[in-house]
């Protein structure tokens, strides 16, 4: 891994150079175990501490299929799937795994007694499988988080609409939170260069899932003029969405928990704060 972060940090690295780098065999990730599913049983959700069942290990490099590619990682994001999957609500995600391992036999490698957990990532192509053409070697990447076959029509027009539609690192294993990930090509996007690697990794699952709520063609299709309800509006995917309804001429009405989180809003330019944690205030 050294090798490949000296290729990353290096101003003269080109591509061939990346292409040429030898793979590990294995790298450091972030694991939950099969076997620990079962640990935080008649515990409150609130009492299950994600600490204790999420592994840093050493795994194997997954293997390379067609239309993939392995991508080195340097940074990632802990997003609410991220905590569902690290206390097993509202089921473990090992039968999201042994469900997707059934579909082929290429599918088989993500059916595994651990899982790699993780639905954001910066970093850069190590290789990509055949079929790939849009990437190379030594790219500077973000992913987002949906995973799709595209073997249905029923996708074409809204990929969330395709009946093999998983979000990667949740529903499928070698996520973000790992030194090298796997990734379907067409989660790829080129990584903005005014970004840290960091600030590259945040918003990939929260800014795409807001972005496809209220601006997409397939979501509200939100005008100026129009009152959005954003409830949680200071967490992740929350403050894009005030971002986008503030951008668009929209009136985000923005429900919060704590004078804290009003003042976010508040700093973001929201006028409509509602702490629903407040005195007297009562929801439907």
């Amino acid at each position: 891994m050294k090798d490949i972060l000296n290729a990353i940090q290096s101003p003269d690295s080109v591509s061939a150079d990346f292409a040429a780098l030898p793979l590990p065999e294995s790298g450091r990730a972030v694991v939950l175990r099969r076997e620990d599913t079962e640990m935080f049983s008649g515990l409150a959700s609130r009492d299950k501490d994600p600490r204790k069942s999420l592994h840093l290990e050493q795994v194997p490099v997954p293997e390379l299929g067609p239309g993939e590619a392995l991508v080195a990682v340097m940074a990632s994001s802990v997003n609410y799937n991220t905590v569902w999957s690290a206390i097993f609500e509202p089921l473990p995600t090992f039968a999201f795994l042994e469900r997707y391992g059934k579909l082929s036999e290429l599918t088989k490698r993500h059916d595994l007694p651990y899982h790699v957990i993780g639905s954001d990532l910066a970093g850069v192509v190590l290789r990509t499988g055949p079929g790939v053409n849009a990437w190379n070697p030594g790219d500077e990447v973000v992913a987002h988080c949906l995973s799709v076959e595209l073997e249905s029509s029923d996708g074409h027009n809204d990929t969330m609409l395709d009946p093999e539609q998983r979000i990667w690192g949740f529903e499928t294993n070698f996520g973000g939170l790992a030194e090298i990930a796997l990734v379907k090509s067409n989660q790829l996007m080129p990584k903005p260069k005014h970004l840290s690697w960091e600030e590259a990794a945040a918003p990939g699952l929260v800014n795409s899932t807001a972005y496809r709520q209220l601006v997409s063609r397939n979501g509200a299709g939100m005008k100026q003029g129009d009152n959005v309800l954003i409830w949680g509006a200071s967490g992740g995917l929350g403050s894009y969405a005030t971002q986008f309804a503030l951008a668009g001429g929209a009136n985000p009405v923005c429900v919060v928990s704590s004078p804290e989180k009003a003042e976010i809003c508040r700093a973001m330019g929201a006028e409509a704060v509602i702490d629903r944690n407040a005195e007297g205030y009562r929801f439907w």
